[in-house]
């Protein structure tokens, strides 16, 4: 279930294109690097549209060359990002099994305390975030890379200037937000559930 919610917020998170857009003008991007609005964004689905699709080798956005070292770290981004739907997938097919067990012993009220404890996690991610963004940034990518690819140099990979550290932040707060919705609904739904049957 932890699985689950986890990699399904962060699916929905990096494909929700529309906190980028709003990103673009409330980070005042397009002035930062000098292009307007929709050529930042056709840019920026190119480079989406590389990381959601297996199928697609190559990373070519028109306006924002890339360095080896650049492309290297887009390459191991787009296995994360597979990764991510991976687990989404068998995780969710083990939680519909494991929903279904629990509906035929009657049993939901499992589920109750799990719903109760999880809220404080996400919660506790949020407050670290909003804490020390930048020393979680840096962790994160010690964790999942083992190299330095990811330390772009903007003169060499100029999409580092339309990506800047506060879009990701607002993506980290936005997957944790979510997955504390779900909790919470999934809380509210358990009991309801419970007091019916």
């Amino acid at each position: 279930m932890t699985f689950f919610l986890l990699s399904l917020s962060i699916a929905a998170t990096i494909n929700f294109s529309f906190l980028y857009s709003f990103d673009i003008g409330y980070l005042n991007i397009s002035e930062y690097v000098g292009m307007p609005k929709e050529q930042i964004l056709t840019n920026y689905r190119i480079l989406l549209n590389y990381l959601n699709t297996p199928w697609i080798a190559n990373l070519d956005m028109p306006d924002f060359p890339s360095s080896a070292s650049g492309l290297f770290h887009f390459t191991e981004v787009k296995k994360l990002f597979m990764l991510d739907y991976l687990v989404m997938i068998t995780s969710g097919l083990g939680a519909f099994r494991f929903m279904q067990y629990l509906k035929r012993e009657e049993q939901y009220w499992r589920l109750l305390r799990y719903f109760q404890w999880g809220v404080l996690l996400p919660l506790g991610v949020l407050t670290a975030l909003l804490i020390s963004f930048d020393t979680l940034f840096v962790l994160f990518h010690q964790v999942f890379f083992n190299n330095d690819a990811w330390l772009f140099n903007p003169a060499t990979d100029p999409i580092i200037l339309a990506l800047p550290a506060e879009f990701f932040m607002h993506s980290f707060l936005m997957a944790f937000g979510l997955i504390e919705v779900l909790l919470v609904l999934g809380y509210f739904i358990t009991k309801k559930r419970i007091a019916n049957s």
